[in-house]
């Protein structure tokens, strides 16, 4: 099987899509296209690659398959979720065009607004002050390691309508000359209303953490676009592995959470707490979307971390471990100061 790439008009070299210009851009001459430009030149999407079939069932492969570099003749080996990667010979980027055609096209995508090195800065910026982080998470060579990836999410449409039923407390003291009072009002509230949400994500990768997904949000839908596969450029891609008649469930929890949550912040009582709900989510529709991310994995002690950016907006997420060493090290280099400090005193009179 051979993999897909986009020849620049100009002299023949691949294209990549440039974050900061919105634009693809070869590397050799300089050259630079818009899509409408690339579609005129017929090196993006074709319908036949690009058209949404909702009935097209994704093929199940449970081994990994080999393709065919267009630049260098190479061969890639790609496990089945992946639909976008990079040639290990050339650094071209691999468009699995099969992968494309034997699962849903996506219907829509964000495409990347930052560049690798803003995610290397944002990474930098979050260990640079942290002296007790283990030294492999400053270590350049892991920091190179971080790749743009587009992730595939479900995108649910919900209007919701129903009533919330909350047991509030109301307590209140006061005092006089001889005593102290308190007064407990309870109350059994019920809130109504209706409300619409529009592209509820829900992580479509079994690869990645769901909580690790959702910290990234949000994204702002402003920067949607249609899917065209030529936005892959340059990136790694996965395709959805969670189907979406599975994902829907994690929405719908997601959106009755929050809709209690805003009922309950319309509540003005002291304590408040959610007993029952009655609410209903009609006039379901589902978008299958991709969204940008930096990643980056990093072992340390048998445990791998996670770190991701958002491709779009820059926020990033992750937890960092303190290291074994480097807390010896600085207990060890805090208590031979207090101890020098101490002889000091002594040997001064002091103490």
């Amino acid at each position: 099987m051979e993999a897909l790439d986009h020849k620049c008009p100009s002299c023949g070299a691949v294209l990549k899509f440039s974050p900061k210009k919105q634009k693809w851009v070869c590397e050799y001459c300089g050259s630079e296209f818009t899509l409408e430009e690339l579609q005129k030149y017929k090196n993006a999407s074709s319908e036949e690659v690009n058209q949404k079939n909702e009935n097209k069932k994704e093929v199940k492969v449970e081994s990994c398959d080999l393709y065919r570099c267009n630049s260098c003749g190479a061969e890639i080996l790609a496990d089945p979720n992946t639909t976008a990667t990079f040639c290990v010979y050339c650094g071209n980027t691999a468009i699995l065009k099969e992968r494309i055609q034997n699962s849903r096209v996506p219907d829509f995508i964000i495409p990347f607004q930052k560049v690798k090195e803003d995610a290397t800065s944002a990474f930098l910026d979050l260990v640079k002050h942290k002296p007790l982080v283990p030294r492999t998470f400053k270590s350049r060579k892991n920091i190179d390691k971080i790749t743009g990836v587009y992730i595939p999410f479900w995108a649910y449409d919900f209007d919701v309508d129903g009533t919330v039923h909350f047991k509030c407390v109301d307590i209140h003291t006061w005092s006089d000359y001889y005593q102290s009072y308190t007064k407990t009002d309870t109350y059994d509230v019920v809130c109504e209303g209706s409300m619409n949400f529009d592209k509820v994500l829900a992580d479509g990768s079994s690869r990645f953490p769901d909580d690790l997904m959702d910290s990234l949000e949000p994204f702002d839908y402003k920067g949607l676009t249609e899917y065209n596969h030529a936005y892959l450029s340059g990136f790694l891609s996965e395709k959805y592995d969670v189907l979406e008649e599975k994902a829907i469930e994690r929405a719908k929890n997601r959106t009755l959470n929050t809709t209690v949550s805003l009922f309950k912040e319309r509540v003005r009582h002291q304590q408040k707490s959610a007993v029952k709900n009655e609410l209903n989510l009609n006039n379901v529709k589902s978008n299958y979307i991709l969204l940008p991310v930096f990643m980056v994995n990093i072992k340390y002690r048998d445990k791998m971390y996670t770190f991701a950016m958002n491709g779009q907006t820059g926020k990033i997420i992750g937890d960092l471990p303190l290291g074994v060493k480097e807390v010896v090290l600085w207990s060890l280099g805090i208590f031979l100061v207090c101890l020098i400090i101490c002889i000091g005193l002594y040997l001064g009179g002091i103490i």
